[in-house]
């Protein structure tokens, strides 16, 4: 007879889809503590340990590891240079679509976010919502 499967098991090809608040919350923190450009930059090992200690007890027990894994993506999947030309050109107001956009979409995290999907779907967020000053512009 085999063991009992433990339900707490998390299956990294398919991590749970989440609530885009519970989601802000490790950005959120990036951002109060003066990372807010993570994005782009990317975060160190010692940076991800911290986000995970700052925001584990706020997160709701079943989700704090989809929650922490789908941080990690989206800020990995900003390494592409197409998605940070997007960062850079609309700026702070693509961060809230971009985080609703990783907390919804499918994500297997060995592999992590498909950028052409994730820009695809981030593009079409934006055409929902409407037009936004470019980043340039609001400098002027």
């Amino acid at each position: 007879m085999t063991a009992a499967l433990n339900n707490n098991a998390v299956n990294l090809s398919d991590v749970a889809l989440v609530n885009p608040a519970e989601l802000m919350r490790p950005m959120q923190y990036m951002i109060d503590t003066g990372r807010g450009l993570a994005m782009l930059r990317g975060v160190s090992p010692t940076d991800l340990r911290e986000v995970d200690h700052a925001v584990w007890a706020e997160l709701d027990a079943r989700q704090r590891v989809a929650v922490l894994v789908r941080f990690r993506c989206l800020i990995r999947v900003f390494g592409a240079r197409r998605l940070a030309d997007l960062l850079m050109h609309t700026g702070h107001n693509l961060i809230a679509p971009a985080v609703h956009v990783a907390a919804r979409m499918r994500l297997n995290a060995e592999y992590g976010f498909n950028a052409h999907k994730f820009e695809r779907a981030l593009q079409d967020l934006l055409s929902q919502l409407g037009p936004a000053q470019p980043a340039t512009q609001r400098a002027a």
